[in-house]
């Protein structure tokens, strides 16, 4: 019996983008031709590679000289960990009532880390020292989950940032109060490429104690790591990471891919291009009449709120999501593979539709 041939046809065209997702775009060559460099011959597994041990000092250089690196498989996983490892068995986190880990990990937090989610509404998904205070109590209290961490994401769900100034501030409150600071940092390059600062100006710098640093939204194929930041507020990473089921076997995979992005400037270059792309989505349908921008164009993210009709059009040319479909508001993300020809024809589209009206 003849073999099976191999089917290696191309299953999608390589020139369609849209605006849904960083997710959705590719890994960058540069990040393929590392992965490619990696490839070659045996590598101890688990993490005691080349690859991750350099991975280490690229950290350093960008976090501090205490920073430790722990790679996993993706930005849910890096959470999680890093919020079991800042608290105990009765412990909760404080967070913004956007927040990812609230809304959109499917209760993995919670049932996956055990944690109890202490949210508060925010106009524009920053929490403050004041906002923090509406869940930051009881800790004495045995019927209450006990408010052990604040988790703040940068940039946030909404695209915003907060600013060094801000972080050092939320850090100062949650610390008086025995509290620890933890950072989603999903879309960390681009915050720290809008704000024009290295990433420990708001991160180490400013009393953060464990984050999670993105990869693959910008230029990753998958793979993200927890860092820690403060070495006294944490304990048993290693055993937390295996644990949760986050401890990659071939973890040289995701360790040079990280590398490919810090060590150089691709992370910046990413970053820089997909908010350039945002910027110049977002002052081309500011021009249409009808389209309102909602919140400040601060990254890569873009809401809007449009006819809902209109939407429901442009969705048949383009993807993207509603981020609030009653209301009308949608969210356009840029990558860094955006072309300023994508944007363009979005705009143009957009300003056809709304012209059918």
């Amino acid at each position: 019996m003849n073999p099976p041939k191999t089917d290696a046809r191309r299953h999608h065209d390589p020139a369609v983008r849209g605006f849904a997702s960083d997710n959705y775009a590719g890994a960058h060559p540069e990040v393929l031709a590392a992965l490619a460099l990696a490839n070659g011959g045996h590598q101890v597994a688990y993490g005691e590679d080349d690859y991750t041990e350099n991975l280490q000092g690229i950290v350093r250089s960008h976090f501090g000289s205490t920073a430790e690196a722990f790679p996993v498989f993706n930005g849910t996983g890096a959470n999680v960990v890093a919020l079991q490892a800042v608290t105990d068995r009765w412990g909760a986190v404080i967070c913004a009532e956007s927040a990812h880990i609230n809304v959109d990990e499917g209760g993995a937090p919670e049932r996956m880390g055990g944690l109890k989610l202490l949210t508060v509404p925010t106009p524009d998904g920053k929490l403050t020292p004041e906002l923090i205070d509406r869940q930051a109590y009881g800790w004495d209290d045995e019927h209450r989950a006990m408010p052990q961490v604040v988790s703040i994401t940068q940039s946030t769900e909404l695209g915003t940032l907060y600013t060094p100034g801000e972080i050092r501030a939320i850090c100062d409150h949650a610390h008086a109060h025995g509290m620890k600071v933890h950072l989603d940092g999903s879309r960390i390059s681009n915050a720290a490429a809008s704000l024009d600062v290295p990433m420990r100006t708001f991160t180490d710098a400013v009393g953060v104690d464990i984050l999670s640093l993105g990869g693959t939204k910008n230029g990753a194929l998958f793979g993200e790591a927890v860092v820690v930041l403060n070495q006294d507020a944490v304990s048993h990473m290693k055993h937390l990471r295996k644990l949760s089921m986050q401890l990659a076997s071939k973890m040289r995979f995701v360790s040079v891919q990280l590398e490919a992005l810090l060590a150089k400037d691709l992370w910046l270059r990413n970053a820089r291009h997909a908010n350039e792309m945002a910027q110049r989505l977002a002052e081309g349908v500011r021009a249409v009449h009808g389209v309102e921008i909602l919140h400040p164009v601060q990254a890569n993210a873009v809401f809007a709120r449009l006819p809902h009709d209109v939407s429901e059009r442009l969705q048949k040319r383009y993807r993207f999501y509603f981020w609030d479909e009653p209301a009308g508001d949608v969210r356009w993300m840029c990558a860094f593979d955006t072309t300023e020809a994508d944007v363009d024809d979005f705009v143009a589209a957009v300003k056809e539709e709304m012209a059918q009206r």
